[in-house]
């Protein structure tokens, strides 16, 4: 299948990287980097191997590029904007969308771009940063785990195309895992990236240092299980072990700076409402409809990840402060 990789920094440059370093026809749309890797290529530092891609087939428009089977969206969220023009101008007839990014129903924005097309989720359990101009260090971890959010009336038919992925992939050296439950997959992924990003910023710290100190590992463990209890009251099951491994993976993984620590630092848009306030919302949304059924007060299940989030949306409208922090 051709490939287009649409966002190319930490999660879709190595991933769309690792694709085409074993052959897959792969195709890049790049902003701000076009210039330097059509010079110097595209740079991937892995715990995999470390490979350079000398020439590989980038674009500045999207009208330049070929129509692909598999568009990977791994843009930041807070960029989906873009979506409704790229899109439809890169996808093939029977095309589908692999839309690997943070939050919850962030696959919404690329079914209303190419309705009628196929559209996958994917969570990436990924320790990975673009460190420089097409320049991505790969620091742990890096499985995907994804499955079919829009059917369009084929399920059969996106979960054959799935596997197909999954295969490529595989094949690629990317650690893949097909779910028929996105929804878990996507709560699961939560329950790190809600304490973790967000307390990472708040906090001023990495992962180790929250997980090192005993107070911010017990305010980490404490949202995780919100997260966690959120998921089940939306009727979506994850094992209850979760909870323990999500902090012992943290203690385990190399010193990491959150994407949203950075995208802070660096005075960008942060993913507030992906990650925040859309499990918020699908939240509250189960509450009124219990309370419209019964009549009874439901506590929310969540009152430090709302509170975290309104301290995140401070810091998002005042991207000054900043430089105060990483100073």
């Amino acid at each position: 299948m051709r490939y287009a990789v649409v966002g190319s920094g930490a999660v879709g440059g190595l991933y769309g990287g690792m694709l085409a370093h074993h052959g897959q026809d792969v195709h890049f749309l790049l902003r701000s980097d076009f210039d330097h890797v059509a010079a110097n290529g595209l740079r991937i530092d892995s715990i995999k191997g470390d490979f350079v891609l000398p020439k590989p087939n980038i674009y500045q428009r999207a009208e330049d590029m070929p129509r692909c089977d598999v568009i990977i969206v791994a843009l930041k969220s807070t960029n989906n904007a873009m979506l409704a023009e790229t899109l439809p101008k890169i996808i093939a007839e029977d095309g589908v969308v692999l839309t690997l990014q943070n939050g919850l129903d962030v696959e919404a924005d690329s079914v209303s771009a190419v309705p009628g097309h196929g559209v996958l989720g994917g969570c990436c359990f990924l320790c990975s940063n673009k460190v420089g101009p097409g320049h991505i260090h790969h620091l742990d971890y890096g499985r995907i785990v994804f499955g079919g959010y829009e059917f369009v009336g084929r399920h059969d038919q996106i979960r054959e195309i799935g596997q197909r992925i999954a295969s490529e992939m595989t094949d690629a050296g990317i650690d893949v895992q097909w779910t028929d439950d996105l929804a878990a997959a996507r709560w699961r992924k939560l329950m790190w990236n809600v304490p973790f990003n967000g307390l990472s910023v708040v906090l001023d710290a990495s992962t180790d240092a929250i997980i090192g100190c005993p107070a911010s590992r017990t305010l980490a463990d404490r949202i995780i299980n919100e997260v966690y209890a959120g998921a089940a009251l939306c009727g979506v099951s994850i094992e209850e072990g979760a909870i323990e491994k999500t902090m012992r993976h943290t203690e385990t993984m190399v010193p990491y700076d959150s994407s949203m620590r950075l995208d802070f630092l660096n005075g960008r848009p942060m993913e507030v409402d992906a990650i925040f306030g859309s499990p918020l919302r699908a939240v509250e949304r189960r509450i009124a409809e219990l309370t419209a059924e019964s009549s009874e007060k439901r506590a929310h299940p969540m009152p430090s990840v709302k509170m975290l989030r309104e301290q995140l949306q401070f810091l998002d409208s005042r991207p000054a402060m900043a430089s105060n922090l990483s100073g």
